[in-house]
C-alpha cells in the first residue's frame, strides 16, 4: 500500500511591530495571529519568560496541545472500535523544555494526564491498554524527538 501524504498550510502574520520594526531587541512585540482558511485565528505570542504575552498562546503550549489532542482523537477512536465507551476525557498535559545557556532551547519531554471516564461496563483495564496503542499511532508523537509519557486515570461513571 503506498503512503499517503497530508498538507497543511497555515499562515503566521507578525502583528508585533510597534513603530520601529526589529531596530531593537526590546523595541519589536512578539504577537502574531496563526490563521487558516476558514478557520478562526489563534493568538499567539512568545512564553512571557521570552517577552511574550501571557494572554496569548506560545508555541510551546501549542506543541504540547497538539501532542495531547492528537493522542486524544486516536484514543477516542480506538475506544469506539473496542467497545469501550468514553463519556468524559481531559487531559493537563504538561511538558518541559530545557534552554541552554545559549538561548536554544528544545524539549526533553511531555507527560500527558488524561482523565478518562468510562461506561459502568465498560472494561477498565482495556481503557487503559488502549493508550499505549493511542500513542503509537499518534501523528505528532510519532514526529517528535523527545520521550512521552502517559499518566492515565480512567474512571467508571455511576
Amino acid at each position: 500500500m503506498m503512503a499517503k501524504l497530508h498538507d497543511y498550510r497555515v499562515t503566521i502574520r507578525w502583528t508585533g511591530n510597534r513603530g520601529s520594526g526589529t531596530s531593537g531587541y526590546r523595541a519589536f512585540g512578539r504577537a502574531h495571529e496563526i490563521e487558516a482558511p476558514g478557520k478562526a485565528a489563534i493568538a499567539g505570542s512568545s512564553d512571557p519568560a521570552f517577552r511574550g504575552d501571557a494572554a496569548r498562546w506560545n508555541p510551546e503550549e501549542l506543541l504540547v496541545a497538539s501532542l495531547a489532542a492528537c493522542h486524544q482523537l486516536w484514543y477516542l477512536h480506538l475506544c469506539a472500535e473496542a467497545g469501550v465507551i468514553v463519556t468524559a476525557y481531559e487531559d493537563r498535559a504538561e511538558g518541559e523544555m530545557e534552554e541552554g545557556a545559549d538561548g536554544a532551547g528544545r524539549f526533553v519531554r511531555v507527560v500527558l494526564k488524561p482523565r478518562v471516564t468510562i461506561s459502568s461496563e465498560s472494561d477498565a483495564a482495556l481503557a487503559e491498554r488502549l493508550h499505549g496503542e493511542a500513542h503509537e499511532k499518534c501523528f505528532i508523537a510519532n514526529s517528535v524527538n523527545f520521550p512521552i509519557a502517559h499518566a492515565p486515570e480512567i474512571v467508571r461513571a455511576r
